[in-house]
């Protein structure tokens, strides 16, 4: 059973790392070329689909972390004991950072947007990139735990 929860423990973080990876080194560029009315738009229609899996899965990751970490012992219990902590705190940054900001984006009409415009792009960026570092650390980490376990 252990060997089963490492593989999804791994799984799981390496899909939540990929993704941020992908979208930081190609949407967030792409976004923050695009004139503000035109972000917008393609901001609404991106964030339609990764809000409804992406949780489930940093979650759900860090769960199995914790299972882990309960079932096993030595460096691999402190590895999936780590990795459940850098997946919670891809849930904080997430929550506390990039969810608020990404709902003042999409209660904006690209039309709406003035010169007085309050552009959050960069702190979107900054903040993406820290949990992108979380989750590459939770990878890692649930990696170093399988292979120990």
């Amino acid at each position: 059973m252990t060997q089963l929860l490492s593989v999804l423990a791994l799984l799981g973080t390496g899909v939540v790392m990929g993704g941020f990876f992908a979208v930081a080194i190609t949407i967030v560029p792409a976004l923050n070329a695009m004139p503000p009315d035109r972000y917008v738009y393609t901001h609404d229609l991106l964030g339609r689909y990764s809000d409804r899996v992406m949780p489930f899965l940093v979650l759900g990751s860090a769960v199995l972390g914790i299972a882990l970490a309960v079932s096993t012992a030595g460096t691999a219990r402190w590895s999936f004991a780590l990795a459940a902590a850098c997946m919670a705190g891809v849930m904080v940054v997430s929550r506390t950072r990039n969810v608020p900001l990404n709902r003042q984006v999409k209660r904006l009409r690209p039309e709406d947007i003035g010169p007085d415009w309050n552009d959050p792009r960069t702190r979107l960026r900054d903040w993406h990139l820290v949990r992108t570092v979380f989750a590459f650390a939770g990878c890692t980490l649930a990696a170093v735990g399988a292979v120990l376990a």
